[in-house]
């Protein structure tokens, strides 16, 4: 070997170690950074909430959300869709079923590689039959490998199992976004009737605090009893613990609907004073008179069973070409050659093509086996797909079955609540013209405190049956008759 050579084979080492390092060095995986402004800065914050951003209050006027007729609910609901951690994972997992499917898809087609590949070797002197101690080769060539060409229709099945799960995911991430409309909703409405509360008590007890200082004065002058002035302010004590009670409770509600919309509340998003008391109509006002349960396979739990389903039928058939051959394409041409300078030219070119067939004979009842739990897999599909219809059937039913009564409720519980304001007004009355003793007037109070209370349940309850039946219906505000 020259000096020259050495000096060659010195510079081809240097260049190899500098690029293996180069390469030892590279890191794909994207650098961690702890996700920042997830909570607030103190617990709990006292900080305003910012307005609504455009995005948002573009998104709340949508023809998804007109069946929300207040405008400060549909603010929070788009919020909420914009902000809300569990959409965001089920979004993100519509993305990887769509990637997964994506890969299924690719086995439809040959998988094209090209290679460039240098060898560099020394033989001992010893045991070498050959003057030429240092070998050298360098080839390229672009082929591919297993190539599964589908005659039976294996891949296709999968292929199409995959397409279907695809699609089930989809079905459960607008599951969950109907989902998450009803439970921020019914988290809204539950905040106005706590208000509502917190407002009933805070108004009864300036009522009581005033009844008792008017009794005081008049048990200082001797025209009432200290047993009266006692349990006139025994009712004054009831009612500020109910502010406490209701306050708290208030700020738990506030908690809960922003742990749902996934950021702080702007204030042109809370539900305004009163709102219970004169409701709009929270989804469509009636129903048609008969309404056909076509419309439940359009919820997204049934067409996601339908999906799996389908799936099923698919693996059925993958599992069947499993037991007829298999015929595999392995092609590749390219150049070979013992200097790099040689690599292209005709001499050195090289191809090989290797079909395969393979041919199931004995797999110890495997391949049955892998169609018998694909057949069982089809049949808890289906018993799955019919039990989701049926639940589907049977919630819209018992939703349609308290319609029909809330009128009649809230109708009798306006009376209740009448009725206990008049022997209010007549106890006091009485108690003032000496008729009845305090007791009296304090069992009125708290008889239409307690049906005032039951009023604004009621009507929560009334507002949230509307939504359950939007909910139950798969999301579907359908015009009434």
């Amino acid at each position: 070997m020259t000096k020259n050579s050495r000096a060659a084979n010195a510079c081809k080492i240097s260049v190899l170690l500098l690029f293996s390092s180069i390469l030892l060095g590279c890191n794909f995986a994207p650098s961690y950074q702890q996700p920042q402004d997830v909570v607030a800065a103190t617990v709990p914050d006292a900080t305003p909430a910012p307005a609504l951003a455009p995005a948002v209050l573009a998104a709340a006027q949508a023809d998804a959300l007109q069946w929300l007729a207040d405008d400060r609910l549909r603010h929070t609901v788009a919020l909420a869709l914009h902000n809300n951690r569990d959409l965001r994972i089920a979004a993100d997992n519509v993305a990887k079923a769509r990637a997964q499917y994506g890969i299924a898809r690719a086995d439809q087609l040959p998988s094209i590689t090209a290679q460039l590949q240098g060898q560099r070797s020394r033989s001992s002197a010893d045991v070498s039959n050959s003057t030429r101690l240092v070998n050298e080769q360098v080839s390229a060539s672009i082929g591919f490998a297993s190539y599964e060409v589908d005659l039976w229709g294996r891949i296709r099945n999968l292929n199409e199992a995959a397409w279907q799960q695809f699609l089930q995911v989809q079905e459960n991430r607008r599951g969950v976004e109907i989902a998450l409309i009803a439970e921020v909703a019914n988290a809204w409405l539950t905040l106005a009737a706590d208000q509502e509360r917190l407002a009933l008590a805070q108004q009864t007890l300036d009522t009581r605090e005033q009844s008792y200082a008017l009794m005081r004065r008049m048990f200082q002058l001797g025209a009432t009893s200290g047993l009266a002035l006692a349990q006139n302010l025994g009712t004054v004590e009831t009612a500020r613990g109910d502010v406490a009670l209701y306050t708290a409770q208030l700020a738990r509600s506030r908690n809960a609907l922003q742990l749902l919309v996934g950021a702080a509340l702007a204030a042109e998003a809370l539900p305004p004073a009163g709102w219970l008391q004169a409701p709009a109509q929270a989804v469509w006002p009636a129903l048609p008179q008969a309404l056909p349960s076509s419309v439940l396979l359009a919820r997204p739990d049934v067409q996601a069973a339908e999906h799996a389903l389908i799936a099923q039928h698919a693996h059925i058939g993958a599992a069947r070409a499993a037991f007829f051959p298999t015929i595999s394409l392995t092609a590749s041409t390219g150049s070979s050659s013992t200097a790099l300078d040689a690599l292209f030219t005709g001499a050195s070119r090289t191809w090989s093509f290797a079909p395969a067939v393979h041919l199931p004979i004995f797999s110890g009842g495997r391949l049955r086996a892998g169609l018998q739990v694909a057949q069982a897999n089809q049949r808890i599909a289906l018993a799955q797909y019919e039990k989701t219809v049926q639940t589907a059937f049977r919630e819209v039913a018992d939703v349609l079955s308290d319609r029909d009564q809330w009128g009649a409720r809230l109708g009798a519980q306006n009376g209740v609540v009448q009725t206990a304001q008049k022997v209010q007004a007549l106890s006091e009355a009485r108690f003032d013209a000496g008729a009845d003793d305090f007791l009296t007037v304090l069992d009125a109070r708290r008889s239409l405190y307690a049906a005032q209370q039951m009023q604004i349940s009621l009507q929560l309850a009334e507002q949230q049956n509307r939504i359950t039946l939007w909910k139950v219906l798969g999301g579907q505000a359908l015009p009434a008759e």
